[in-house]
């Protein structure tokens, strides 16, 4: 009998030239995933009453959902979740994934004016583009822009008129990708 022991601690088997993934468009996620790192914070809305309104986010759980499906994207996992309450001054200033509409997520608020596709004043979604206005509950938008904060970051905005529109929004990233 022939006995074999590894001469490295490690070894290929390499069974085809190695390909570019379809799956994973190069840009996809930049500046937001770099180099397999996470380079934004994900801002959801707090579940405490805040705001005018004093409203409660029941959408931030989406980001659950969000977050599962953008790890599969990283090598080193840090936590980057914050409650748009915690989020102020240099916090703004950096690359962010904000989660919900302006009633429950404050910084959507802060920005729905700068952004092409938005929230009007009864909370219908309105393209400034095509100039039509959704007023479905189920609607929801992606937008990914400039940091009006820091003109070398961008915001990613998924958000819906209603949680059932953060949803939508959201299922379309993970399923349409």
């Amino acid at each position: 009998a022939k006995y074999y022991a590894l001469a490295k601690p490690a070894f290929v088997l390499r069974f085809s030239e190695l390909k570019l993934s379809k799956r994973i468009p190069k840009a996809s996620f930049l500046p937001f995933i770099e180099d397999g790192k996470m380079n934004a914070k994900i801002v959801v809305g707090s579940p405490d009453p805040h705001g005018p309104e004093r409203a409660r986010s029941r959408d931030a759980y989406y980001a659950i959902d969000l977050s599962l499906f953008l790890g599969t994207f990283l090598i080193d996992a840090q936590p980057s979740v914050y409650l748009d309450t915690d989020m102020r001054g240099q916090e703004l200033r950096n690359n962010l994934i904000v989660v919900g509409g302006p009633v429950i997520n404050r910084v959507t608020a802060m920005i729905n004016d700068k952004m092409p596709v938005r929230f009007d004043k009864k909370r219908n979604i309105f393209s400034s583009k095509s100039k039509k206005t959704y007023r479905s509950d189920d609607t929801g938008l992606i937008v990914n822009m400039k940091n009006p904060y820091d003109s070398s970051k961008n915001i990613l905005v998924i958000a819906g008129k209603r949680y059932s529109g953060t949803r939508a929004a959201i299922l379309a990233i993970i399923r349409n990708f």
